[in-house]
């Protein structure tokens, strides 16, 4: 549990001029790198119950993205900019090759970065990506940007959305104290919302469908079944387009596929990084 500090250009016209700020990273255990990239909402907190299963055998890395947990924040950018500061950190850990696993807004970071430091990346694994921010996905975060100022809306918004109804209507008290704590304690602070609407806005230039072809790294793609934030289509063009993949679909499962299915998730993630079959012929 650190912070390291990454020297962020302030805007495009002072390329020298440089602010520096602090990135949270934690690393547990020992064994082959498993990078973990958190979903838009998310923070290293919300892998507390995956730290231990995924760091017996691994070092596994969390960080905060900016705008995220307790990492610093930031003025207006793109997703470029977590990928450049992901670099960095890797270089400081001494860290030249990893397997790369990202959920959400981080299957889209890893994705991007996997393209512009292909070198880095050994294997890869996304849940609930996709290949860039079409029209579709545009019109969800603008549509979490006009609820921010509303706790109760932003929640109506954005929460029900990303599990599935069965997850949903079956875990009644779960979701009904969930939703009084982000309601007052988390949608309600400014600070918080601040940073998500300029992760949402990071987001919206995300394009990498015409060079997934590059993507070298063996790739594991996993969609969920009832996920309308990146519907099934998403994950399939990603197949299509990355050579070296294969895909997943998790039945009866929302976008938030690691709470849904953790045990699956994590058997996934850890069979997938540290599977040696690769090359074996049956």
């Amino acid at each position: 549990m650190a912070y390291f500090e990454y020297k962020a250009k302030q805007d495009d016209n002072s390329k020298e001029s440089k602010e520096v700020k602090k990135l949270y990273y934690e690393v547990h255990g020992e064994g082959k790198p498993l990078v973990l990239l958190n979903g838009l909402m998310m923070s290293t907190l919300s892998w507390k119950i995956f730290v231990e299963p995924l760091s017996a055998n691994n070092k596994l890395v969390l960080l905060d993205f900016f705008d995220q947990g307790q990492s610093d924040r930031m003025a207006e950018y793109n997703q470029d900019l977590q990928v450049e500061a992901l670099k960095a950190l890797l270089d400081y850990l001494e860290l030249d090759k990893v397997a790369l696993v990202g959920i959400s807004y981080g299957g889209n970071v890893a994705l991007k970065f996997t393209v512009a430091h292909p070198s880095y990346v050994d294997r890869l694994i996304v849940f609930n990506a996709a290949a860039k921010t079409g029209e579709y996905l545009k019109e969800i975060g603008q549509s979490w940007i006009m609820a921010k100022d509303n706790p109760t809306q932003f929640y109506s918004t954005t929460i029900p959305i990303i599990y599935s109804s069965d997850f949903y209507n079956g875990r009644t008290q779960w979701m009904s104290d969930r939703k009084e704590i982000l309601i007052n304690h988390v949608f309600n602070n400014a600070f918080f919302m601040e940073g998500i609407v300029r992760l949402i806005k990071s987001a919206e230039d995300y394009d990498v469908e015409e060079r997934l072809g590059e993507i070298v790294a063996k790739t594991l793609i996993v969609a969920s079944e009832y996920d309308p934030i990146t519907p099934f289509t998403e994950q399939k063009l990603l197949h299509k387009g990355i050579k070296n993949s294969e895909l997943i679909l998790l039945p009866n499962c929302g976008h938030a596929s690691m709470y849904e299915k953790p045990a699956l998730f994590v058997t996934l993630i850890l069979g997938f990084a540290n599977s040696a079959l690769e090359g074996v012929e049956i």
